[in-house]
């Protein structure tokens, strides 16, 4: 099983949605997200919970974990979003970087457009890789 590790810094908002949106996305292919944060949180924003539920995904009894060393080294990719520096490094596992707006206490309005754009990144990332084969579209 692969494994997309989405990581932000509270591992509340931003990487919630995205690791929400790819599992949906594969169904029960070999491909898996998680997500951790840098600083995570007690909770998953309400806000981001919210919206998410609004898509027909209930994200509202995901935990924010810690990210480690350890569960960044069994990714076989790891997507960063916002956390910067604080997010590591892995010698061979692959990175990208999606500079997105944190949700955190932002209008309904704004987070709707934050999730829209991670949905649209998500699917773009799965049409790129060779080990992903979307069985659903969102």
């Amino acid at each position: 099983m692969k494994v997309v590790l989405f990581a932000c810094v509270h591992n509340a908002g931003r990487s919630q949605m995205a690791a929400a949106f790819l599992n949906r996305l594969v169904g029960s292919g070999d491909v898996r997200a998680s997500s951790a944060g840098t600083a995570p949180a007690e909770r998953v924003h309400p806000e981001v919970a919210s919206v998410m539920a609004e898509a027909g995904i209930d994200i509202s009894g995901a935990q924010p974990q810690k990210l480690t060393p350890e569960l960044s080294r069994k990714a076989a990719m790891l997507v960063t979003l916002g956390c910067g520096e604080d997010c590591p490094l892995v010698p061979g596992v692959p990175r990208e970087d999606w500079a997105l707006e944190d949700p955190k206490g932002k209008p309904l309005a704004r987070v709707r457009e934050i999730r829209e754009e991670l949905r649209l990144r998500v699917a773009d990332l799965l049409s790129r890789r060779p080990w992903s084969n979307p069985a659903e579209r969102i």
